[in-house]
């Protein structure tokens, strides 16, 4: 901050965040620290590159006042990004009750007797501010049981692969029961085909020996009937 017997000057350079073809701006704070109605004036090196806001003004005592210094929009970046622009503030006391529209190029004139003060400001580019890099969700160190950490600060590796053994035999031991409960519902319906087959067998050939005794023959709808439920029960036979 400048320190001058009117006014403090806060930033002591003007900082532009530089990008291509973009209108860009920044603030200059004036503090009046006297009892004096304070008067100034901002002048330039290159008055048609900057629009100052406002560039004359009086500051009341012990108040501050703001000042906004844009840019206009520039069409290619200078070399090594060096800026050669100078600003000049000027101050000097003003008549007690004064306003902006009492302010004349006189009262800034050193050789009319007028006690002016000056600050130099040069124009400094700076890189514009980097947009925040995303957050990836899900990411291998925030899932991975390695990165884990228990509320008093040790890893919880050893609790979770303890965890992870009693759930794995825990599901063997009930893939093992549903198994062996499958296996047994196989066997016992493999067995009843079985009997259902014998009993059939049993019944074409009580039908064949009375046939004979009878002398009359089996109807043959019949017998194909019972031909292809043997069929069908000797497949399911074999699938189990």
């Amino acid at each position: 901050m400048s320190s001058g017997e009117l006014l403090h000057i806060h930033p002591q350079e003007l900082q532009f965040p530089f990008e291509l073809r973009k209108q860009i701006s920044c603030s200059l704070q004036l503090s009046n620290k006297t009892d004096n109605y304070v008067a100034f004036k901002v002048k330039t090196t290159n008055p048609k590159k900057y629009c100052v806001r406002p560039n004359t003004g009086i500051v009341l005592p012990r108040t501050t006042c703001d000042i906004i210094v844009t840019m206009q929009a520039q069409k290619e970046a200078p070399p090594d990004m060096q800026c050669k622009d100078k600003f000049l503030l000027q101050s000097v006391v003003a008549p007690s009750g004064a306003t902006p529209k009492d302010i004349t190029p006189e009262m800034f004139n050193k050789e009319s007797g007028h006690d002016v003060e000056e600050c130099k400001l040069r124009v400094v580019y700076v890189s514009p501010p980097r947009p925040p890099s995303p957050v990836q969700e899900g990411s291998d160190e925030e899932s991975s049981p390695r990165a884990s950490i228990s509320e008093n600060g040790h890893s919880s590796v050893p609790e979770f692969t303890a965890a992870s053994k009693a759930f794995n035999e825990h599901a063997e031991q009930d893939g093992s029961i549903e198994a062996r409960a499958l296996i047994s519902k196989i066997t016992d319906e493999r067995n009843s085909i079985i009997d259902q087959n014998k009993r059939l067998q049993q019944e074409l050939e009580l039908l064949r020996r009375s046939a004979k005794r009878g002398g009359g023959g089996i109807p043959f709808i019949y017998v194909v009937l019972v031909g292809i439920i043997g069929i069908i029960l000797g497949f399911l036979l074999k699938r189990t």
